[in-house]
């Protein structure tokens, strides 16, 4: 069984790339999770992340957008001295704050998985790199879709971020060559999108 090198032995990371990481994601709730996380990894590791989850999810309302906008930024600056999650004061308040930015993109595009997968065509984007090393931190279109983010109100959402969340959720499949996990057997249903 050949795997990303990025995952290594630890059995988190393993679970996450066998299970989840290039997997298309087409649910909001799932889609906002992924912003979360991704912003709240910046400077430090994936698997420092990936082992907060649960603390995550528990202080922040299951990621429900709505649920955290109705409970209000000042609620969530209690989990300053929460050791379940980082405690980074601007990276708490971003969670509410993208959590508004993402309502109105469900309210302009239907749901905030059509305005995502738009910038992809509602396709996979299937770049096939040889080797680790071949792998981007970012792309043309991740600084493009970042500063439409950042101006719709978005933080903690650089290129990079940007990046990371496109492998994330699935619209680019990053999996080397030689992964034993690179086919899915995953596509994108446009027509989920009504497109």
């Amino acid at each position: 069984m050949v795997r990303c090198q990025w995952c290594g032995n630890d059995p988190d990371y393993v679970h996450y790339h066998d299970t989840e990481w290039g997997i298309p994601k087409l649910d909001d709730l799932a889609l906002f999770e992924k912003i979360s996380l991704e912003g709240a990894q910046a400077g430090l590791s994936w698997i420092t992340i990936l082992r907060k989850r649960e603390g995550y999810r528990a202080a922040f309302e299951g990621f429900d957008p709505h649920k955290i906008v109705a409970k209000g930024k000042d609620h969530f600056m209690q989990h300053m001295d929460n050791p379940n999650i980082v405690r980074h004061r601007l990276k708490i308040e971003s969670v509410y704050t993208n959590a508004l930015a993402f309502i109105k993109i469900q309210e302009e595009f239907g749901s905030f998985a059509k305005y995502w997968w738009q910038w992809s065509d509602f396709k996979i984007i299937d770049l096939c790199p040889s080797k680790l090393e071949d792998v981007p931190s970012q792309t043309p279109l991740s600084v493009k879709i970042s500063k439409d983010m950042k101006k719709r109100g978005f933080r903690f959402v650089g290129p990079s971020i940007i990046y990371s969340m496109m492998q994330a959720t699935g619209m680019v499949n990053d999996h080397i060559a030689s992964c034993s996990f690179r086919n899915h057997g995953k596509t994108v249903d446009s027509s989920m999108f009504g497109v």
